[in-house]
Formats: structure tokens, C-alpha cells, sequence
């Protein structure tokens, strides 16, 4: 039985998979089975944030690995107290932090903090938490229905939790705001809903206007975080402080982790929230060399210099095929290409692949560039290489 065979046999058939099987990876550069090498631009959706088999976190896992890996969290843990201070560090952000697995798992979390702060900290309950359309907060039944997005709410699923509502646009959400409403949950840039980020100064007053009125902030960071959008956090780009941020995917470089960061550090009392694995060793251990590489970038300007690179060559691309492409969207290394319609943009997924070039799919008809945040100049020279000859054909 082959590779795919065995999958498709004894895995539930919840993805659309390419069966292209990877063996090695290094950097930016993935390998399959047969030695073909593969530029990576999707860093495994946002994942990798230092590249794959990077010394400094391959070093720091394996030294952890035969120390402990795992205790249960009735006991303090070394390295996740001192991810937890290094994350509000570098975010300057003045909060405490519950670890999770997932980013979903971090807006679970985030929203039990928000319904707890709603239940006591008033004397009507406030419950009622507002996104927004085209937004992505992750597939557990709760996320799932505070996702903005009607082709999620299948009835496969129902009934879902009530308390969520959804507007097309930030101007929207002041006047959906009422007596029962605790929090509006934010992506600064939507990444399923076409890497589409909002204006600065809209979102600013928004944050305003929301901590006036005492109604919660909450920005979902799981994918615009640790540098992806060349600060710490995007909420650092965007110049506010929410109540509440959640992070994940680039945090671990590979290793499974999620956060939540609130400022409102007496709402959750013992019992009340809960993970067996949430940051565990070799999850925070993994962070602290994440944020350990990262900040250095950072410090030393090698990350501003990729991030001018990386998009100065897509720039270049987006003017060159306005006939595929209607604007190039995004910050930091969270960018798109918004292709014609959805056939052009699924034909130059599937041409990238052909060239060995691993991108991403997103909402609007988004091809979607996600690259390691240490990524090569080379690497991506080779990439957009690469990237033209897909599109040559189109």
C-alpha cells in the first residue's frame, strides 16, 4: 500500500491533499522523496516563522527533550513563565498569559475570559461578542460560529453557541454594539478572508471608542503575530492595546502552541480554564528560541530588509500582471496577490506546485505568501522564479 493509499484508508478525509510526500527541509527549501527541492512560501500556513531545522531551535528541543518533556501544569514550569514574561516584554504589553495548543484553543480561551468578565463585572450580563464578515477564528464549534463566514455554519454542525454576530465593516460595529454586548473579536488582518488588513487609524478609533464604553477588545493575533507583520504583534503596527490578543502558529516555529494575553489579569480564577498539554515544556522551550531568533532579526534590521525585499519583488509582479491581477494586499510577510476570479488563482496553485513552489490559497480569490520571516534573499529570488514561470501560461 502506497503513501496515499495508507492515508486515504486509515486518515479522516477532512483535508484536500496534495500527496506530494516531503522528506527533509532546510531554511526555505523543502525536499520530497525524491530529492526535489521546493521553494517554500507558505511556511506551513504561517508556521515556520524561522524556517525549517533552524540550529538554534533543533538545539534548544533536543536539549529539552532529555530533560523533561512534560509535567503537569499543577506544578510551575521554568520555560513557561519566562516565555510568558518575553512575550509581554517584546509586545510591551502589560498582561498575563494562559498557553494552549492551538489558536483556536487561545480564542476559546479569549472568549471564556470575555463571558466571565461579562458575567461579573456588571450587574446585567453582558455576553455577546461581534466580528466580523470574511473573518477566521478557528474549527471548534464555538470558533467556528464566532467565524464570519456563512459557508462554516453548515448545519452538519448545529445548533451552535448563541451569542454572535457579524458585520461587513468596521464602521459597522458601533452601531450593532448594545446593552448585552462584552467584546468585539478582531483579526487586524483577515488571512482566510484575502490577507486583508484594515486601516490604521479606523481601528484605532475603534479601540477607543470600545474602551470608553467598557466593552472588550479582543484582537485575534494567530496568524499576524511574532513579527509576521514586522513588529511583535500587529497590535504594535496598529499602535493599540486590546483587552485581550491570542497567538499560535509562528510562536513555536513548528512546535504545537497557542496564547492568550489579556490584561485583565484577575478575571480567571483557579478551575476556571484548563489545558493537560498547554505549555508544556517543549512547547514554551521552543517559543523562547522562536522569540530568541526573532527578536535578534528585529534588533539587528535583517527582518525590515527581508520584509522590503520580499515585497518589492511581489510589487513587481502584481504591476507587471495586472491582467491576472487586480492589487498585491498584505503587511510585514503576510501578503496576497488578489487574483482576476477563482479559476486564475486555483490554476496558478496548482502551476506553482508543478514548479516547485508551495503557496497559498485565501478568501477573495487571494493567492496567499506566508515565506519563513528568515527567509533567504536568495530563496526568494529562486521563489518568484519560480512564482513567473507558473503564471507565464496564464
Amino acid at each position: 500500500m502506497n503513501l496515499e493509499e495508507l492515508d486515504k484508508q486509515y486518515i479522516l478525509q477532512t483535508y484536500g491533499r496534495n500527496y506530494t510526500n516531503f522528506v527533509e527541509a532546510k531554511g526555505s527549501t523543502v525536499f520530497d522523496e525524491d530529492g526535489a527541492d521546493y521553494i517554500d512560501f507558505a511556511s506551513g500556513i504561517g508556521v515556520n516563522s524561522i524556517g525549517h531545522a533552524n540550529p538554534t531551535l533543533v538545539s534548544a528541543i533536543c536539549e529539552q527533550a532529555g530533560k523533561i518533556i512534560h509535567i503537569s501544569n499543577l506544578q510551575v514550569i521554568e520555560p513557561q513563565a519566562k516565555l510568558a514574561e518575553k512575550i509581554c516584554k517584546l509586545a510591551n504589553y502589560d498582561g498575563a498569559i494562559f498557553f494552549a495548543n492551538s489558536g483556536a484553543e487561545a480564542n476559546e480561551g479569549a472568549i471564556k475570559i470575555a463571558r466571565k468578565y461579562g458575567e461579573t463585572k456588571f450587574e446585567k450580563k453582558k455576553y455577546k461578542v461581534i466580528t466580523l464578515e470574511h473573518s477566521f477564528h478557528g474549527r471548534t464549534i464555538t470558533t467556528v460560529k464566532a467565524t464570519g463566514q456563512d459557508s462554516f455554519h453548515t448545519p452538519n454542525f448545529a445548533p451552535y453557541p448563541d451569542g454572535f454576530s457579524y458585520v461587513n465593516e468596521i464602521e459597522s460595529v458601533y452601531k450593532s454594539i448594545d446593552d448585552e454586548t462584552v467584546a468585539v473579536l478582531i483579526e487586524l488582518v483577515q488571512g482566510e478572508g484575502g490577507v486583508q488588513p484594515f486601516p490604521k487609524d479606523e481601528i484605532q478609533k475603534l479601540a477607543m471608542h470600545l474602551k470608553e464604553i467598557g466593552v472588550l477588545l479582543i484582537v485575534d493575533e494567530v496568524q499576524t503575530g511574532i513579527y509576521r507583520t514586522g513588529k511583535m504583534l500587529a497590535s504594535n503596527v496598529y499602535e493599540i492595546e486590546p483587552d485581550i490578543v491570542t497567538l499560535a502558529k509562528g510562536l513555536g516555529g513548528g512546535m504545537p502552541i497557542g496564547a492568550v494575553l489579556t490584561k485583565h489579569k484577575d478575571i480567571l480564577s483557579a478551575g476556571d480554564h484548563g489545558s493537560t498539554f498547554g505549555g508544556n515544556y517543549m512547547s514554551t522551550t521552543s517559543g523562547l528560541a522562536v522569540l530568541e531568533v526573532l527578536s535578534g532579526l528585529d534588533e539587528s534590521g535583517d527582518l525590515s530588509d527581508t520584509i522590503d525585499y520580499f515585497t518589492n519583488k511581489l510589487q513587481d509582479i502584481a504591476k507587471k500582471q495586472s491582467n491576472l491581477f487586480d492589487k498585491e494586499v498584505g503587511i510585514g510577510l503576510m501578503r496576497g496577490l488578489r487574483a482576476k476570479d477563482n479559476d486564475t488563482m486555483k490554476a496558478i496553485l496548482a502551476n506553482s506546485m508543478n514548479e516547485k513552489l508551495i503557496v497559498l490559497p485565501a478568501g477573495r480569490n487571494t493567492v496567499r505568501f506566508l515565506p519563513s520571516l528568515t527567509i533567504t534573499k536568495e530563496e526568494i529570488d529562486e521563489g518568484f522564479k519560480r512564482f513567473e514561470k507558473a503564471i507565464a501560461s496564464l
